[in-house]
């Protein structure tokens, strides 16, 4: 299965690199890199671990609920995580993640996966105002603006869900159960109970709607804090775009990267960005040039210090593999109790 999973990745990969790089004229875009004040990176990365560490306080009040952890212990796991997102395939980071969470503070990694899907939800509604709000001044390619509002829709329509979900657990698992138990083969019945269950258990933070507004809120700096970190690797190179069109940029490029590929993203990183600004008048050599720098800055130092803090907690690139089989098991586990006593919700 993981090698099934690389070679779509790599695929993907492929295809988004061969639109990207088409018709480079590369002499102009080596002599891009050559000319560029990498002096800029160094801003840009402190910017960019603010966003890190307002990540790390969105996750905290995702998890208050489950259990009370200090930002200060949690920054760690969350380093790790995204480090995982980008050498492991298929955002296998997340999973590294909760494991990590699990072995060091004992939640269930089947509540705090569910916290991370809900970030990926306040993500992605964020990515829906960017567009909505930039689209009159930077527009997009006719195909680039399809994609990324049908994306951005998704994760919308997603999120009221999850907010039906969180508000009415026990009256909507038994509507749940009625229709699963009817429509769904008997063999993954209990997964698909299981599967409800845990979504549940870890959106509960919604149901406070001071939470609600904090969650909202610290998603919103942190996306504006990350199209500052844009800004900042922008003047390195000699040209200039409205912060709106570095908006749109941002928004566009993390709705791609939800698109398997390589680790990294590279890519689904890459084509859409280097779209976005020559759509906005800047030349291809620039924008890959940009882009490129742009895609190190926010991949190196977040992966490089991920590492570090691996080894001052003694695991090992092996410990993904436990991270799997626990996820597995914890699956399993829920299987069971849902032969017990199917759709219950906590």
């Amino acid at each position: 299965m993981r090698s099934w999973k690389l070679w779509v990745g790599l695929g993907v990969s492929v295809v988004f690199l061969a639109i990207a790089l088409r018709g480079l004229d590369l002499r102009l875009f080596l002599q891009t890199l050559r000319t560029a004040n990498y002096w800029w990176l160094l801003p840009a990365v402190l910017v960019y671990f603010v966003g890190v560490w307002l990540r790390t306080l969105r996750w905290q009040v995702m998890l208050a609920h489950l259990v009370p952890i200090s930002a200060r212990r949690l920054f760690p796991v969350v380093v790790i995580g995204y480090m995982g997102n980008n050498v492991y395939p298929a955002r296998a980071g997340e999973v590294l993640r909760s494991y990590v969470l699990r072995r060091t503070e004992g939640v269930a990694m089947s509540a705090s996966l569910a916290t991370v899907v809900l970030e990926r939800i306040f993500d992605g509604l964020v990515m829906l105002l960017f567009i909505g709000i930039t689209l009159p001044f930077a527009p997009l390619p006719a195909g680039l603006q399809t994609v990324a509002l049908g994306f951005s829709l998704f994760f919308g329509v997603a999120m009221l869900i999850f907010m039906v979900l969180a508000a009415r657990p026990a009256r909507l698992s038994q509507s749940y159960a009625l229709v699963v138990d009817h429509l769904a083969p008997s063999g993954i019945r209990p997964k698909l109970h299981g599967l409800f269950d845990r979504f549940v258990i870890g959106l509960q933070s919604l149901r406070s709607p001071r939470d609600l507004v904090v969650m909202l809120g610290l998603s919103l700096l942190i996306w504006l804090i990350e199209t500052s970190t844009y800004w900042l690797v922008l003047q390195a190179f000699p040209f200039t775009v409205s912060f709106a069109v570095l908006m749109l940029m941002t928004a566009v490029v993390n709705l791609f990267t939800t698109i398997p590929s390589t680790p990294g993203y590279i890519g689904t990183f890459h084509a859409p960005g280097i779209a976005v600004l020559m759509q906005a008048g800047v030349t291809q050599a620039l924008a890959t040039g940009y882009t490129v720098v742009l895609h190190m800055a926010l991949w190196l130092p977040i992966t490089l210090l991920g590492a570090v803090y691996m080894l001052r907690k003694s695991i090992g690139w092996s410990d993904m593999e436990q991270a799997a089989r626990l996820k597995a098991e914890q699956e399993r586990s829920d299987r069971e109790r849902e032969d017990v006593a199917p759709g219950v919700a906590p």
